[in-house]
């Protein structure tokens, strides 16, 4: 029997996937097909189908083995470069591996955006998806490097920003593939940057810079640096709020999806039961904590509690998709139906330029346990004048008999009230609804504000009241890790801002005094761009060298 078991393991079925790392290429770009098996094999994919639209490159396969809980999970992973053959939508045909095959994959191939100036060995480009966009809306900066040659101690520095204030973060990880132009073999280095205009007016970029020495024949020149374009956006002021929802929070995107699921269906939920929703807000374009709270709505006959949201964030092509999934416990109160509303959340569509709404559709609960006790109408009897006093009577017995049995079934519920309050205080006393406080703004709103106190303390050269309101930043920015000095602070963020950070934090501890330039502090808190391990690894040496098949 034993031995049937481990047959069986061993044949079971294997899940097949597969993946690219962009879903959006230009005609003359490589990238990268994974498949992926979740188990061990000897069997080999069948990368034949791949030929007729792609130019296939160099295969490699990968086998990982983990143990979780004394469970020996195992799985082989192959990876293969390719580049289109001509442009357009295409599918990635399905990888057949034995009886299993993966799943067919969409990719968009453009015309090559990119040509090289001249004969030139190393260059760099920047783009901005958006020239014009409005306040707090995503804006997407992508920095890309080529290189023919091999380089020595390459570092990129990132461009610095003027005008409406801005915030910067990293939209995902660096790339890099091959690129063909003109017939030449190029490596690329990409790196995507997503902003968030803080006010309207414009935004100016400066030129992206990469430095390093180049060796060609055998030789290593002396340092080179090569700059991208400079950019100019134009922010537009938030619009008025649609005429339906006067109130509505701004959230401009490109995508918002709306969802739920539930503990169990609420089409059979139990009188003093808790059941759980969870509503699932996402936006594209957009980071977590942008995005709206979702009040749970006041309903007779229902109690409803609210948890603390749960709030992530994911990469896509288009940019970050900021996402708050916020979990409700519903105890409802007594048998019967009730209507939940529909859930609405306006927001603003950058691209269409115009008000869309995401939405749940409205729902019936029903509510299985003890009924309200109905109201009966008494019946009026016609009875002969000689019956009154023993019909009287017996009205009389009747309606003592009828209130008895009300006031009982009145003290059964009462009970089955008390139970169910005192059961769902003790299940969720955390979750109990209070008088709610208005609620503080949101962490952008904040920081915002206090950017602003910042710039105007530093104009000003109040030193204490710069080191306040940049700490507050931090503590919003870094809730779990926030920097206890300036000087921590500055090492967070890049250049000029980290400088001038670094002089306050000088000449606030120096024996002398010291001096910092209050003005130049001011103008650099324009912008706050943060630092990352990669940046980090980028002044060292974090392009690898490049020796392309052509060179």
């Amino acid at each position: 029997m034993l031995l049937v078991c481990l047959l069986h393991a061993a044949t079971a079925v294997a899940t097949v996937t597969a993946r690219v790392d962009r879903p959006t290429v230009d005609i003359n770009e490589s990238f990268t097909l994974e498949i992926v098996v979740d188990s061990s094999t000897d069997l080999e994919p069948d990368f034949t189908v791949l030929e007729e639209n792609y130019f296939v490159g160099q295969v490699s396969k990968l086998s990982n083995t983990s143990i979780i809980n004394g469970d020996i999970r195992r799985s082989l992973t192959w990876t293969v470069m390719l580049m289109p053959k001509v442009t357009g939508e295409q599918f990635i045909p399905a990888i057949v591996l034995g009886n299993e095959q993966s799943n067919p994959l969409r990719i968009v191939v453009n015309e090559q955006t990119n040509a090289p100036p001249g004969e030139a060995d190393v260059f760099i480009t920047s783009e901005v998806d958006l020239e014009e966009t409005y306040v707090q809306s995503q804006i997407l900066y992508r920095i890309r490097i080529y290189r023919a040659v091999q380089t020595r101690q390459p570092a990129l520095r990132e461009p610095s920003m003027s005008g409406a204030e801005t915030l910067a973060e990293l939209a995902g990880d660096e790339r890099q593939y091959e690129a063909v132009l003109n017939g030449r073999a190029y490596n690329v280095i990409e790196r995507a940057i997503a902003l968030y205009p803080q006010e309207s007016g414009e935004i100016e970029i400066s030129p992206a810079r990469f430095e390093a020495r180049i060796l060609r024949d055998g030789r290593i020149t002396g340092r080179k640096v090569f700059e991208s374009q400079s950019h100019t956006i134009n922010v537009l002021p938030i619009p008025a709020p649609p005429a339906d929802f006067p109130d509505a929070t701004w959230l401009p995107a490109r995508d918002v999806q709306l969802s739920e699921d539930w503990s169990r269906p609420p089409e059979e939920m139990e009188a003093g039961e808790p059941v759980t929703r969870h509503v699932t807000l996402s936006a594209l374009g957009q980071i977590e904590t942008q995005l709206p709270t979702l009040e749970p709505p006041e309903i007779d006959g229902l109690n409803v509690y609210a948890d603390k949201p749960e709030l992530s964030r994911t990469q896509e092509a288009g940019g970050l998709r900021g996402v708050r999934r916020d979990q409700y416990a519903i105890i409802g109160l007594a048998g019967g139906e009730i209507e939940l509303p529909a859930l609405q959340v306006p927001w603003w569509d950058i691209e269409a330029a115009e008000w869309k709404v995401a939405s749940l559709p409205a729902r019936t609960l029903i509510i299985e346990g003890a009924p309200v006790a109905a109201v009966v109408e008494p019946e009026v009897t016609v009875v002969p004048a000689g019956e009154t006093a023993v019909q009287d009577s017996e009205e009389a017995l009747a309606v003592i008999s009828a209130w008895q049995r009300a006031t009982e079934v009145l003290a059964v519920l009462w009970l089955l009230t008390l139970a169910a309050w005192w059961w769902s205080s003790r299940s969720a006393p955390r979750n109990r609804r209070e008088p709610r406080e208005p609620e503080p703004p949101p962490a952008h709103k904040q920081q915002g504000q206090l950017l602003k106190t910042a710039r105007t303390a530093a104009a000003a050269g109040d030193g204490a009241a710069v080191r306040n309101a940049i700490l507050e930043w931090g503590r919003l920015q870094w809730p779990t890790a926030a920097p206890r000095s300036i000087g921590e602070f500055a090492n967070r963020v890049e250049r000029p801002l980290s400088d001038e950070l670094h002089r306050l934090s000088a000449a606030s501890y120096s024996r002398d005094g010291g001096s910092w330039d209050g003005k130049a502090l001011a103008d650099a808190l324009r912008n706050v761009t943060f630092v990352t391990h990669r940046d980090a690894a980028v002044a060292e040496d974090p392009l690898p060298p490049l020796m392309p098949p052509a060179a």
